[in-house]
C-alpha cells in the first residue's frame, strides 16, 4: 500500500511538473541548426567552386557557436590556410558578419578591429544564414583573399536557394 502511495504522488508530481512547463516551453524559440549532411553539401559546392578555378584551399565549416563541423584541405594548399580557413569561418560565425566587413573598417584606419577577439579580418568567411538566422560560418583560404571569398560565397548561397 505504501508503495502505491508512492507511485500515485510521483504520477501526480510528474503530471504538475509537465503541466508547469508546457506554457514556458512554448516561449522558446526555435531556430535552425547546421547539419553535417546540410554541411558536406556547403563543402561539395565550394570545391566544386575552387576545382573549376584550379584554386588550391582549405575550407571550413562551423557552428552557429563557431565550432568545427567539417573541414576539407584540397592538395596543394599551403599550411597555413588551415588554421587561417578555421579562423575566417569562427569570425563569421561569431560576429555574424562576412569577414570583409572587419577588413573595410581595418583599411579605413579603425585599428580597434585588431582587438576582436578571435578575429580574422580578412576576406573569405561568410556567415551561413538561413532566413535572418546565423546557422554557421564558412572560411576559405589559401588564394587571394577576393577570391576565397568568391568559394566561400558558392558555397553560402546554396542556403538562400
Amino acid at each position: 500500500m505504501k508503495r502505491l502511495k508512492w507511485t500515485v504522488l510521483l504520477a501526480v508530481t510528474l503530471s504538475w511538473t509537465s503541466l508547469a512547463q508546457t506554457p514556458l516551453a512554448a516561449k522558446l524559440d526555435t531556430k535552425p541548426v547546421l547539419t553535417l549532411a546540410v554541411a558536406k553539401e556547403l563543402m561539395a559546392a565550394a570545391e566544386a567552386e575552387a576545382k573549376r578555378n584550379n584554386w588550391n584551399v582549405s575550407i571550413a565549416i562551423v557552428d552557429d557557436a563557431g565550432r568545427l563541423l567539417y573541414f576539407q584541405r584540397m592538395d596543394g594548399s599551403g599550411n597555413s590556410s588551415v588554421d587561417v580557413a578555421m579562423a575566417k569561418a569562427r569570425h563569421a560565425a561569431n560576429y555574424r558578419r562576412p569577414t570583409i566587413f572587419h577588413q573595410e573598417l581595418l583599411e579605413k584606419g579603425n585599428n580597434v578591429i585588431l582587438a576582436l577577439p578571435d578575429s580574422m579580418p580578412i576576406e573569405g568567411g561568410l556567415q551561413l544564414m538561413v532566413g535572418d538566422r546565423t546557422i554557421g560560418g564558412i572560411g576559405v583560404s589559401g588564394v587571394r583573399s577576393s577570391q576565397d571569398g568568391q568559394i566561400a560565397k558558392a558555397a553560402a548561397d546554396l542556403l538562400g536557394k
